[in-house]
C-alpha cells in the first residue's frame, strides 16, 4: 500500500490521516517538538512518527499547517527532497494566498519536486460523512488521484498553481469573515446593553443568521488563533488597492483578541455564549 505523509497533526490533518487509513493506507508524520495533545491526536489516528528525512520515503508529502508554518514546512520539504532522484509530489493544502504560494513553491527552485497547490473547504473528516473537499490546481499528471483512491473527495481545477488558494481565500474571506463580524457585532451588542434586543430580533428576521452564529461562533473559539493569519493571508489576496483589504486586516484584530481571550479569563467568550445561549465554557481549549 503507498505511504502519504502529512506534517501537521492537528484537527484537520489527523482527521484526514485517519480517513486515508481507514482506507487502507499508511500515514507518516514527524511529531518531533510537538506537544503532548498533539503526539496523542496522531496516535489516535493511526499515523506513524518517523524522522524527518523519512516522510520523503512516502508517495505524496501534504501540509496541513497553519498558516503563517506553511513556508517554513516547504523550506522542510525541500531541504529533505534534495538529491533524491524521483522525490514525492508536495501538495500544500493550507489557507494561503496565491503570492503566498508562489513564494512556497520558489522554495523549491531547482529541484525535481513536484509542488501541487491545494485548498481544503469544509471541516474535518468524519466517518460516515463524505466531506471535506480537496481542491488542487496546478496538477496536470494527476498526482492527487491517489488520495481519491483512499478514501478523499478531490476536484482538480483548471488553473495555474495558485488557483486554489484563490478559491480558499475567497471561500474562506465569506465564511469566516462572517462569523468575525457576527462575534464582533455581537460584543459591541453586549457592551452597549442592545445584546438581548439584537439576539431576538435575530430569531424573528434572520433566523438562518441566528442559528448559524449560534453553531459557528463557539465552533471558532479553539480555532480563532489559527484564522488570524488566514485573515491577514486574504488582505494580502485582495491587494492594498482593494479597500475591502482593510475589513480583512480588521477581521484578523478580531479573532486575535478572541483568541488571547480563550487563553486568558474568557470574559468575551461569556459575553458571546451568555447572547447566543450557551452557556458551557468550560470546554474551550486552544489547539496546539
Amino acid at each position: 500500500m503507498p505511504d502519504f505523509a502529512i506534517i501537521g497533526a492537528g484537527a484537520m490533518g489527523s482527521a484526514v490521516a485517519k480517513r486515508l487509513i481507514d482506507h487502507g493506507a499508511t500515514v507518516l508524520t514527524c511529531l518531533e517538538g510537538r506537544s503532548e495533545r498533539t503526539i496523542a491526536r496522531a496516535a489516535a489516528a493511526g499515523m506513524v512518527p518517523v524522522a524527518r528525512q523519512d516522510l520523503a520515503k512516502a508517495a505524496l508529502i501534504l501540509s496541513v499547517v497553519p498558516p503563517a508554518e506553511a513556508i517554513d514546512v516547504a523550506g522542510l520539504v525541500a531541504e529533505i527532497s534534495s538529491g533524491l532522484q524521483t522525490p514525492p509530489p508536495f501538495i500544500d493544502l493550507n489557507a494561503i494566498a496565491p503570492k503566498t504560494m508562489q513564494a512556497l513553491a520558489a522554495r523549491f527552485g531547482g529541484s525535481t519536486v513536484e509542488v501541487l497547490d491545494g485548498a481544503i473547504i469544509g471541516g474535518p473528516p468524519v466517518a460516515g460523512k463524505p466531506g471535506p473537499t480537496l481542491y488542487i490546481s496546478g496538477d496536470s499528471a494527476e498526482r492527487s488521484r491517489l488520495l481519491e483512491d483512499y478514501g478523499l473527495r478531490v476536484r482538480r481545477l483548471d488553473g495555474p498553481l495558485g488557483a486554489a488558494s484563490a478559491l480558499k481565500m475567497c471561500y474562506a474571506g465569506i465564511n469566516k469573515g462572517f462569523i468575525g463580524l457576527g462575534a464582533a457585532m455581537l460584543l459591541a451588542a453586549s457592551r452597549s446593553g442592545a445584546a438581548e434586543s439584537l439576539k431576538a430580533e435575530l430569531a424573528e428576521s434572520l433566523p438562518d443568521v441566528d442559528r448559524k452564529f449560534s453553531k459557528s461562533i463557539p465552533d471558532m473559539y479553539p480555532k480563532a488563533y489559527r484564522w488570524v493569519a488566514e485573515m491577514q493571508e486574504i488582505a494580502d489576496f485582495l491587494g492594498e488597492d482593494d479597500p475591502a483589504a482593510t475589513i480583512f486586516r480588521g477581521m484578523a484584530g478580531v479573532f486575535s483578541r478572541l483568541a488571547d481571550d480563550v487563553e486568558g479569563d474568557h470574559v468575551l467568550v461569556r459575553q458571546l455564549d451568555e447572547i447566543l445561549g450557551s452557556r458551557d465554557t468550560g470546554g474551550v481549549m486552544v489547539m496546539p
